[in-house]
């Protein structure tokens, strides 16, 4: 007699055999991590003696335009600008060598991976932790911390996406100069600036991501001006350009000139390609990545940082925040963000989208002090629900301002016209239209920029922690601007 199952449990043994397939396809995707355990720790130094460098002389590691992006803002280098110490770095590498000498370690390997002259910091990679420990001991180490252990798997490879080389027939919005991109730039009313002229030339942009998929191969990324790409996640990619396309659709919201396709908010500034999000794991040396890219940008002589990248959680609880952290100090990365005002650097970073989860606030480094914080709204000026909020913990108002991005027109990593959704989007709208601002005004300093857009938004008289000060208007704050210049009010 043949036996007829219920439907339910039929039902239930294809969800179960569903589960095992997708669980067997999703470890065939994954290898063991080579070469064993690793672990990074970040050393915390006192001070910078013995240093070679000296702030008489800062173009021995500066370039010509960072020291005279400081002049023009009347801004001074201090110790924080000089290099780590040249002699702690050779006690750090002989204690090291040592150390695996003395206790004849054959398997033992080290290496400095990285230092941050704004936080005096130094990374070091084993993988032994009684070397680490070690080291911590060392008189001028002022405090350490596990910043990262190398996890059981990760990903065999990166496929290799294909490029679209042409346009969709549907992809033209014909008679209109900026394609899809028409809403996004004039919400905020920068399609004014753009009617002047002002679309960022002489402007230097910094994007900092994780990863740029294809921006060596799609044609309107070629046409852009990319002055360089670096790789600040350890081990570097070794297929730079395979790497998620998040950092692609980033910049093509600013450095996209595709008439009737797509044309973004900076389209005549330069750019580099900065990779410093690690998407194999999650842990707290991103940020010490992230410090190192922006360290990189400022000696390079960039203008502005766009930044779609935030902080909360860690992998293994490893160095997670709480909400009471939101005070722009507490974080690595918060307190190299505070800093870039005052190095001549605006830095214009995403809210999160965090907004629904238990979370719900903005994450780090959008909590820092004197940067442009990015939320997003809809088409109908409506805040998006997963935008992270506000305040910070010391109660300043945050998102600061706010764009499109649900969703934002943006080119993906195949060179396809998409839209997407997120605050990593309405960021780069803004960062784009900062430059052209500020190409505009160029005697105003990067406090002068920021505070500028946040009294010409929307809601500036009675801003809160969800809308910020609300929609800027470039426009406005272009009139403004140039009426302080000449000494008069404009209403």
């Amino acid at each position: 007699m043949r036996t007829v199952r219920p439907l339910k449990t039929i039902l239930c043994m294809i969800a179960v055999l569903l589960t095992m397939t997708i669980s067997a396809s999703a470890a065939s995707s994954k290898k063991e991590y080579p070469g064993g355990k690793y672990y990074i720790w970040r050393y915390t130094l006192n001070d910078k003696q013995g240093s070679p460098y000296s702030l008489e002389h800062p173009g021995r590691w500066l370039s010509h335009k960072s020291i005279e992006r400081r002049r023009r803002q009347g801004l001074q280098l201090d110790s924080t600008d000089l290099p780590v110490s040249h002699l702690y770095l050779k006690t750090i590498e002989k204690t090291a060598n040592g150390f695996a000498h003395q206790d004849r370690k054959s398997s033992m390997e080290w290496t400095i991976i990285g230092t941050s002259r704004w936080q005096n910091t130094v990374l070091v990679r084993s993988n032994d932790t009684t070397l680490l420990q070690h080291l911590a001991t060392l008189d001028f180490i002022k405090a350490s911390r596990q910043v990262w252990v190398s996890p059981d798997s990760i990903d065999r490879g990166l496929p290799k996406v294909k490029v679209h080389d042409k346009w969709n027939p549907w992809d033209s919005i014909r008679g209109e100069h900026y394609g899809n991109g028409r809403d996004q730039i004039e919400m905020l009313n920068g399609h004014r600036l753009h009617n002047l002229g002002h679309k960022g030339w002489g402007m230097t942009i910094a994007v900092l991501d994780g990863g740029f998929q294809n921006c060596d191969q799609i044609p309107a990324i070629l046409r852009a001006n990319i002055l360089g790409a670096e790789d600040f996640v350890y081990p570097k990619s070794p297929h730079f350009y395979r790497e998620t396309d998040h950092g692609t659709k980033v910049l093509s919201a600013m450095a996209a000139n595709e008439p009737q396709i797509l044309v973004g908010t900076a389209p005549e500034a330069r750019y580099w390609l900065l990779r410093c999000e690690d998407q194999q794991t999650e842990q707290p040396v991103e940020e010490d990545y992230w410090t190192m890219a922006a360290e990189f940008a400022d000696s390079a002589g960039v203008d502005i940082i766009s930044s779609s990248l935030g902080y909360n959680e860690y992998d293994h609880h490893l160095g997670d925040y709480r909400l009471r952290d939101l005070d722009g100090n507490t974080a690595v990365i918060s307190r190299t963000a505070s800093m870039l005002a005052n190095k001549g650097i605006i830095l214009i970073n995403s809210a999160g989208n965090l907004g629904i989860g238990p979370w719900k606030k903005i994450t780090f480094p959008a909590d820092a002090n004197d940067i442009l914080t990015v939320g997003a709204v809809n088409y109908d000026r409506r805040v998006a629900p997963f935008c992270g909020v506000g305040p910070t913990q010391d109660g300043r108002v945050k998102p600061d301002v706010m764009a499109l991005g649900s969703p934002t027109s943006l080119i993906s990593g195949r060179g396809t016209m998409i839209r997407d959704m997120g605050t990593s989007f309405s960021t780069p709208v803004v960062a784009g239209l900062v430059a052209c601002l500020w190409q505009a005004l160029p005697d105003k300093t990067a406090l002068e920029i920021i505070n500028l857009l946040r009294q010409t938004s929307s809601q500036y008289q009675e801003p809160d922690n969800i809308y910020g000060y609300g929609i800027p208007n470039f426009w406005r704050a272009y009139m403004i601007g140039k009426a302080e210049v000449r000494g008069e009010r404009y209403e």
